[in-house]
């Protein structure tokens, strides 16, 4: 594409980009050409084995930058690392069940939140590894957990079949969502943080408004219960994962059906967007996954290859690679325009449960439940 021809088709519609950002716009479009361009070829070797934990890891996480990461485990406490130097930076400690559920505040990366089985969810600082609040009010294990993208609120969703959300400076409560019939197993917050969408064991999906906790949607289809569900980059479109053996894509806005993909034999664990929302894909209990395009529905790549059920996919975030998490013991590295299996990252013994790339995409990590957390770049 000619950059200062887009650039001038962008200030067409776009009043906000004057004459004085023009030039701007334009170096950040040409650097996203140069990326483009950029020849792939990374193989990922080894860097650290990390005896994380003394029990099974539950999940790790990536600061944006990916400097950092953090694992949850079944010991009750979230790790705080250093990714380049595989260094342990601090132990977060005070819950006294499993820490099932882990995030930082990215973009910031200056808060971890933790969820765990003893129904409280604690929010920690990064740097000094201090508890700042811990919330409480749920009645059953929290599962899932979220920040919104302005790192104000953290949404929790539990067992007793709500979310709550959290006022991070206050430590109080907001609003709890009330409306599910069983188990909150996922969630996610819209890019504007106005939107936050949950999935349940009740089989269905709920879109809420954050600001007045008003259930605004429930997207009803499908026929199990839900694995996933998470927005497109720019909100209009969300994708559902479930035990159904289904994945379906609804118009965010109206919560009606655009398209159910269909194919899989088995289970739906996992469905992940890849950035630039246009390509889904889905992995399975049967061990594949199926690559589908968003615009028009068809699936364009089958990854086979693993040999027990995929737990985790995910996109690097220049979308054309995919990592793939199994209960194989391996972890594998897919290229998502021809599903071509370009890497087998092995070594662990026992399930792959979880697994990241960072922002740049040329760090990957695992988590398995043989306690440790590998390093690969």
């Amino acid at each position: 594409t000619d950059a200062v021809a887009l650039v001038q088709e962008i200030q067409k519609g776009e009043p906000l980009i004057t004459a004085s950002y023009k030039e701007h716009v334009l170096h950040l479009v040409q650097r996203l050409q140069e990326k483009l361009e950029e020849k792939e070829d990374q193989k990922f070797n080894l860097f650290k084995v990390l005896r994380a934990h003394i029990l099974p890891l539950t999940n790790v996480a990536f600061n944006k930058s990916g400097s950092r990461f953090i694992t949850g485990s079944y010991d009750r406490t979230c790790k705080v690392w250093d990714t380049a130097s595989g260094e342990e930076l601090r132990t977060l400690e005070g819950h006294r069940n499993v820490v099932y559920a882990i995030a930082f505040n990215n973009p910031y990366g200056d808060k971890i939140a933790t969820g765990s089985f003893d129904k409280t969810c604690k929010l920690w600082s990064t740097e000094t590894g201090k508890c700042y609040h811990t919330f409480r009010g749920h009645r059953a294990e929290i599962v899932c957990l979220a920040f919104n993208p302005q790192s104000t609120l953290v949404a929790t969703g539990s067992m007793d079949s709500t979310v709550k959300l959290w006022d991070i400076e206050k430590g109080e409560e907001i609003v709890t969502l009330s409306g599910h019939s069983a188990e909150v197993v996922a969630l996610s917050f819209s890019n504007t943080g106005d939107r936050i969408i949950t999935g349940s064991f009740d089989h269905t999906v709920a879109v809420w408004d954050v600001g007045t906790g008003r259930m605004l949607q429930t997207l009803i289809g499908h026929r199990g219960e839900i694995s996933s569900v998470h927005f497109n980059w720019d909100c209009s479109l969300i994708v559902t994962g479930s035990m159904d053996k289904t994945c379906m894509l609804w118009n965010a806005m109206t919560g009606t059906c655009i398209a159910t993909l269909t194919g899989s034999s088995d289970e739906i664990l996992d469905v992940c967007f890849d950035y630039a929302g246009q390509r889904i894909a889905t992995a399975a209990s049967d061990g594949s996954v199926r690559v589908y395009s968003a615009e028009t529905k068809k699936c364009i790549a089958m990854l086979e290859g693993h040999r027990g059920e995929i737990s985790k996919v995910c996109f690097n975030p220049k979308g054309s690679r995919i990592l793939t998490a199994s209960s194989d013991k391996t972890a594998r590295l897919w290229d998502a325009a021809t599903g071509r299996c370009l890497q087998i990252l092995e070594g662990h013994t026992d399930e792959i449960f979880s697994c990241a790339f960072n922002y740049k995409g040329d760090i990957i990590i695992t988590g398995s439940k043989d306690n440790t957390c590998r390093i690969w770049h």
